[in-house]
C-alpha cells in the first residue's frame, strides 16, 4: 500500500495520495515537502517508488527490503552518473511487550531522508507513523514543514513507544518477586528465566539504536539541521534513560533468581535437618531393636519377668532424652 501527503514549507497539507507519475513533478518544486509511506507494499510498488521514482542506491534498496535486526543509518552522497540526490537510509525498531506471552516484538521502520523529502517503509503497522501522519495532515505544531522535522517526530514517537513496554516489564517483574517470596516454584523459575532472556533482547535491541541516535545528537550529517540537532540529542537521552532502565531491570531480575535460589536452598536445608532429625531420635529404637533381633541364645533380659516392659520403657525414655536434647539446643 503507498502512501503519499505532500506539504508546503509552512507545514499545510497541500494534496495526498497522488500518482506516482505526479512524485517526480513534485520532488522538482522545492516550495513542497514529499513524504510518501509505504506499508506492506508489494514488490511491484516497492520498485516504482524506491527505484522508478527517488532512484535509491541499490544497496540502501536491498537493506531497506529485506528484515535486519541491526539498526543503522548510511548517508548516500551521488557520484557521476548516480541519479538520485542526497539522502540518509536510517534502519530503526520500535518495540511492544505482551504479558500475556512474555515478548518484545519489533517492527523494522526504514527511512530515506532528503532535502525535500521522506520515504518510510515497513510491513507491519508502526504506530509512530500513523500518529506523525495523523498530526501532519490536521497541521498540528507545523511539523511537516521539512523532513528532518518529522523524521525527528517518528524517531521521538519511536522512543516513546518503549515507556508502555517497560511500565508492562515493571509490574511483571513485581508480580514475580512477591511469587518468588511466597511460593517460589519451578514455574516461577522458568519465567523468570524468560523474562530476564527478553530484557536482555530489549538490551541488544537499544544498544545499537543509541549509537544511531548519537550520531544524530551529535549533528553529524548536513540534511539535519543546526536548530533541529538539540531536538535529536533529546531524543538520544531519552533512549539513554531507557536502556539505563533496562540495565536497572537485568539487575533486579538477578538479585530475585538470587533469592528463588537462596530460598530453595533453604528449603532443602530444612528437609535435610528434619530428615536428620528424625534419624537421630529413632537411633534408640534402630539400636534396640537391632540388638534384640538377633536372636542370641543365653540373652538374661529374655527369662526376666518384665523383660518386655523394661526394655520398652529404656527404649521411650531414651528416644525421649534424646528429643528432649535437640529441643534444648533449639534445633527444632
Amino acid at each position: 500500500m503507498i502512501r503519499s501527503l505532500v506539504f508546503t514549507t509552512q507545514g499545510r497539507l497541500h494534496s495526498k495520495d497522488i500518482d506516482i507519475f505526479l512524485m517526480p513533478t513534485l520532488l522538482a518544486d522545492t516550495n513542497l515537502f514529499l513524504w510518501v509511506d509505504l506499508e506492506q507494499a508489494t514488490a511491484e510498488e516497492s520498485k516504482a517508488i524506491l527505484e522508478g521514482v527517488f532512484h535509491f542506491h541499490p544497496l540502501s534498496v536491498e537493506d531497506c527490503i529485506q528484515e535486519t535486526s541491526s539498526p543503522k543509518v548510511d548517508e548516500y552522497t551521488p557520484k557521476e552518473g548516480d541519479h538520485f540526490p542526497p539522502y540518509l537510509f536510517i534502519v530503526i525498531h520500535a518495540v511492544n511487550y505482551n504479558r500475556t506471552d512474555g515478548v518484545f516484538a519489533t517492527n523494522e521502520l526504514n527511512l530515506f531522508l532528503g532535502k525535500n523529502f521522506l520515504v518510510t517503509y515497513h510491513e507491519e503497522t508502526v504506530r509512530s507513523v500513523s500518529q506523525t501522519a495523523e498530526r501532519a495532515m490536521k497541521g498540528t505544531m507545523a511539523i511537516a514543514r521539512a523532513p528532518d522535522r518529522v523524521a525527528h517526530t517518528l524517531l521521538d514517537g519511536i522512543v516513546d513507544g518503549y515507556k508502555p513496554a517497560l511500565e508492562e516489564l515493571s509490574f511483571e517483574i513485581a508480580e514475580l518477586e512477591q511469587q518468588v517470596l511466597e511460593s517460589p516454584h519451578k514455574r516461577v523459575l522458568n519465567r523468570l528465566i524468560q523474562i530476564k532472556k527478553e530484557v536482555l533482547h530489549l538490551r541488544q535491541i537499544i544498544g545499537p539504536q543509541r549509537e544511531v541516535l548519537a550520531r544524530f545528537a551529535r549533528g553529524e550529517f548536513k540534511l539535519i539541521r543546526a536548530h533541529l540537532v538539540p531536538y535529536y540529542r533529546d531524543v538520544y537521552d531519552g533512549l539513554f534513560r531507557i536502556h539505563e532502565l533496562a540495565q536497572a531491570y537485568t539487575d533486579s531480575l538477578t538479585a530475585i533468581l538470587q533469592v528463588y535460589l537462596s530460598m530453595t536452598s533453604n528449603q532443602t536445608g530444612e528437609v535435610v535437618k528434619l530428615l536428620t532429625l528424625i534419624t537421630i531420635i529413632t537411633t534408640p529404637l534402630m539400636i534396640v531393636g537391632t540388638w534384640y533381633g538377633m536372636n542370641f541364645e543365653g540373652m538374661p533380659e529374655l527369662s526376666q519377668r518384665g523383660a518386655y516392659a523394661m526394655v520398652a520403657g529404656v527404649t521411650g525414655l531414651a528416644t525421649l532424652a534424646t528429643y528432649w536434647y535437640f529441643k534444648r539446643k533449639n534445633w527444632f
